[in-house]
Parts: C-alpha cells; sequence; structure tokens
C-alpha cells in the first residue's frame, strides 16, 4: 500500500516534524544547561507586583555577587530605593522595559542572556503567577538551552487560570517558530502600513 501526499500534506508534515523536534529538544537542552551550570548566574524578576521586587531585594542579599534582571518593574526610583533598602548596590541592577505582559518578559531578554553567557537562572515572580511563568519560561528559555529555579513570591490571591496558562504557553511556541508572540505581531503588522 502506498501512501501518496500532494504538495500541502508533505509541507505540512515537515512543519508538524521540524515543531516537534524543537519541542522534544527542549527538557534535553534544560537538562545539558543544568549539568553545566549548576547555580544560577543571575536573578531575574517578573514586573507587575512591587512585592516582587521587595522579596528579590531581600534574595538578592543571599547572593551578592549575582546581577539583578528586572523586566518592566516599578518606576525606576521606587525600584532603586526598595533595593537601595536593602543594602543591594545599583550596579547590580539592569532594568528592562520592553516587556508588555508575562511572554515578552521571557522573549525581549533571552537574546541579552544568550549573549551574557548565562546557562541558569533564579526566576521570581508571585506564587499565583509561577505556573504560567514557568511554563513560558520552560519553552522560552529551555529552546536557548537556559535553565531556570524557581522562587515564589508568597501571596493571597487565587492560582491563575489553566486557560491563561495554556495560552500563552502556544504563544512562546508560536514565538519560537516564527518570532513573533502576539502582541509584537501586532506592533510589527502595524508598522509596515
Amino acid at each position: 500500500m502506498t501512501i501518496k501526499l500532494d504538495k500541502f500534506q508533505f509541507i505540512l508534515l515537515i512543519l508538524i516534524g521540524f515543531f516537534l523536534t524543537i519541542v522534544i529538544s527542549i527538557p534535553f537542552r534544560i537538562a545539558i544547561a543544568r549539568m553545566q551550570v549548576t547555580q544560577p548566574q543571575l536573578i531575574f524578576v517578573l514586573g507587575g507586583d512591587h512585592t516582587r521586587e521587595i522579596f528579590a531585594a531581600q534574595f538578592a542579599q543571599k547572593a551578592p555577587n549575582l546581577p539583578i534582571w528586572i523586566s518592566s518593574g516599578s518606576k525606576d526610583e521606587k525600584l532603586f530605593k526598595t533595593f537601595a533598602q536593602a543594602s543591594v548596590k545599583r550596579e547590580r541592577l539592569y532594568i528592562d522595559r520592553r516587556a508588555n505582559d508575562t511572554v515578552t518578559n521571557f522573549t525581549s531578554l533571552v537574546k541579552d542572556f544568550q549573549k551574557q553567557k548565562i546557562r541558569h537562572l533564579y526566576l521570581i515572580t508571585s506564587d499565583y503567577h509561577m505556573l504560567r511563568a514557568s511554563a513560558i519560561a520552560t519553552v522560552v528559555l529551555g529552546s536557548r538551552g537556559i535553565a531556570f529555579t524557581s522562587i515564589s513570591v508568597p501571596g493571597t490571591r487565587p492560582q491563575e487560570s489553566q486557560l491563561r496558562v495554556y495560552r500563552d504557553t502556544a504563544r512562546a511556541l508560536v514565538w519560537i517558530v516564527t518570532g513573533f508572540t502576539g502582541s509584537s505581531l501586532k506592533k510589527h503588522l502595524a508598522m509596515k502600513k
């Protein structure tokens, strides 16, 4: 029995194979990164809640040699004050304002982490947000061979919905293939008009 594929089916099969190869390789890339670099090399804080920054400032005291990267956090003055109160030097802080959501927290900085030769980082976010952030981090950072160790900031908010986790994980997968998240594609298309 011979199976005949038309051109569309053949291309679709190739794309599915390519996509599966990328997705299947992520756990291996993360495992290799963890073996090569057992201790995190920086602290990565997701903006969106000032309590994360307060927690990160206190946590940074336990890891005095690690740089601290903050993605779309509080205004500079508030950030600098929070870390100064914890005796964390300003020179350790790298503030990036490119992200506008959780997916872009990762996609806007992953190339910077690669340039800095980061293979393992601490990921700090709120406990209710950690499941979604970890799923996105696994896809985005893992696809680039960067491992992470999660540090949850305790809180009282309920866990985010599974729908948000699935939606943003899908957006991260789309980013791997296309280089665009939903929000960055929208901006890209608007600039072309």
